[in-house]
């Protein structure tokens, strides 16, 4: 594995983390009138604090398109969801709350799990498929997933919508990662003009932006521990499978690799939870007087 790679996901992650924290802290202000719509973004862009946060996420972004350039997303992906330590560490600073054994336990799995990961699968390149068919088959049940989530998230609103948001949001940030390494691709290969030409960065932007609002309307409503650790644990299972789907990421497939990669990511999703649901994490201030409004009828 470079030592390049690791530097620049770790510090991706190091700057997700951060910016979801700051971004909660503004977003659960919000009117929740503004769910689920793109107005919520406009209301949330007179917030210092959001636009902070909102600044470091997309240097997250940009420390994590460079290193999908430069390594394998089946080995990137694992790395960026460490973001959730980050965001815990920011958080406990903001709550005065001590690690525990559910912090500690959470850590060492989430940790454990990406290194047993990496190690069994030993993530490498190959070539990629070809077949667009391949592509809009993987690409289209991720974005169906998503929008499936996303409706049953509607109706639920103040239940289990702030989950839901977080999973629909991780999966297209995962199929976002993916094609922002196509667009790596074609960049190197032909500048940016050949960038330009093709379909995949508008695909990149139009997904940030869908998911951005879907992680702003968890964010309002619920909760950081809520939605955090659906979208921490959707996002490298997304992008995984987009690696090895059609970009040509390949891993080891003997019985015993098989089983340890299987468990490494059981052991992700496991840490991610336990830390996610962390008294560190921010709770909220709520909206009682908004609740009963947005509550089904």
């Amino acid at each position: 594995m470079s030592v390049l790679v690791l530097i620049l996901a770790v510090s991706a992650a190091c700057c997700l983390g951060f910016g979801f924290v700051l971004q909660q802290n503004a977003a659960e202000k919000a009117p929740l009138s503004d769910f689920l719509s793109f107005r919520l973004l406009l209301d949330l862009m007179k917030v210092p604090r959001w636009l902070g946060g909102i600044g470091l996420m997309v240097a997250g972004m940009v420390l994590g398109a460079i290193a999908l350039g430069k390594g394998e997303i089946s080995l990137v992906e694992p790395l960026l969801a460490t973001n959730l330590l980050f965001a815990l560490a920011l958080s406990r600073h903001q709550t005065r709350q001590s690690l525990g054994r559910q912090g500690w336990a959470g850590l060492a799995l989430l940790a454990g799990g990406v290194t047993a990961f990496i190690l069994a699968g030993e993530p490498r390149g190959g070539s990629a498929i070809t077949d667009p068919l391949r592509h809009w088959l993987i690409i289209g049940v991720m974005i169906g997933l998503a929008l499936l989530l996303t409706t049953y998230a509607k109706r639920s609103r103040l239940s289990g919508g702030p989950v839901l948001l977080g999973l629909a949001a991780g999966l297209l940030y995962g199929v976002q990662d993916a094609l922002t390494r196509v667009s790596g691709q074609r960049f190197s290969e032909g500048g940016l003009a050949e960038v330009l030409t093709g379909w995949q960065p508008y695909t990149v932007l139009a997904l940030g932006v869908t998911g951005l609002v879907l992680v702003q309307s968890a964010f309002e409503t619920a909760p950081l521990r809520m939605s955090l650790p659906a979208l921490t644990a959707a996002q490298p299972l997304a992008g995984i499978a987009c690696g090895v789907g059609f970009l040509g990421d390949r891993l080891r497939t003997d019985t015993g690799a098989l089983a340890w990669e299987a468990a490494g990511l059981a052991a992700v999703v496991v840490g991610i939870v336990l830390l996610g649901l962390h008294p560190a994490m921010p709770s909220g201030t709520g909206k009682p007087e908004q609740v009963r409004d947005l509550q089904p009828r």
